[in-house]
């Protein structure tokens, strides 16, 4: 299939909404849960959902409901899918090299395929995926998806860094929870993929798959995603953390630290869900 007729097929398809659906009769919040984000000098907020029994349970239900934010690396999952399905990205393996310009992340300085990009994070690969992907077709498919604020007001390779566009949490994990089941308005190849280099832990009790992301707010506080879904016994439970700090703040500790802090304490991690 041609780019073009991947792009049309996808808008044929009923517009994906990202919404999770919580409502009062299926939320259960939970303050306890504060402790983690005090303990790393954070404020946020977290939900989980358990895709079995259509429950939510969410700590700072405000913030993770109506409060939108830059989705920083995150979006490199719709940057992927997009890159996929109009064939900017061939696969996985697809090498993009390097501009020899020296970062101060390492793993950056190289030639990188898509999945080693998506593991290290690397901007400078997702901005050249942009390049090649457009302007006129990134905005077809965030107003496709609905994505966040859906708006390009900056350029097409930073976008999603400088706060100008945003997205509230429910948003994102209503965005992996589709994704995971297939459901997105992209052909199943490409979700796959996707899904594939998402998954950073797998062992004999649970598989943890996630994207990252950190970025700095217009006040310059430190904000920070992890997204994603841990599986155990095959079951997927679906989740996003969202948390900010001062600006010099170690944000990769702290939001790992959170995550799976809170994980355990809601008895993940261990193979007995």
């Amino acid at each position: 299939m041609k780019p073009v007729e991947r792009i049309l097929s996808g808008i044929c398809l009923l517009a994906i909404v990202f919404f999770s659906s919580c409502s009062p009769n299926n939320v259960t919040t939970n303050d306890s849960l504060k402790t983690y984000f005090d303990s790393n000098k954070v404020e946020g907020c977290f939900g989980l959902y358990d895709n079995g029994k259509n429950e939510f349970t969410i700590y700072n239900l405000a913030r993770y409901r109506d409060s939108a934010f830059l989705p920083a690396s995150t979006f490199k999952i719709v940057n992927s899918l997009i890159g996929l399905h109009t064939g900017r990205i061939f696969d996985e393996k697809m090498v993009i090299k390097w501009d020899g310009k020296t970062r101060s992340i390492d793993a950056w300085n190289h030639d990188l395929t898509m999945e080693q990009a998506f593991k290290v994070s690397a901007v400078p690969y997702y901005q050249e995926v942009a390049r090649r992907i457009g302007k006129d077709t990134m905005q077809l498919w965030l107003d496709s998806l609905k994505y966040g604020t859906r708006k390009i007001k900056t350029a097409i390779d930073t976008f999603w860094l400088d706060n100008s566009l945003k997205i509230t949490p429910d948003e994102q994990l209503g965005l992996v929870k589709r994704l995971y089941f297939d459901q997105l308005p992209f052909d199943k190849r490409s979700q796959r993929i996707v899904r594939q280099v998402m998954l950073q832990e797998d062992n004999a009790n649970y598989k943890l798959s996630y994207k990252t992301g950190w970025g700095y707010k217009e006040n310059g506080k430190s904000l920070g995603w992890v997204v994603g879904w841990i599986e155990e016994n095959k079951h997927p439970y679906f989740f996003v953390l969202n948390l900010e700090g001062e600006h010099d703040m170690d944000m990769v500790a702290a939001r790992m630290n959170v995550l799976k802090g809170i994980l355990k304490k809601m008895g993940f991690m261990e193979g007995r869900k």
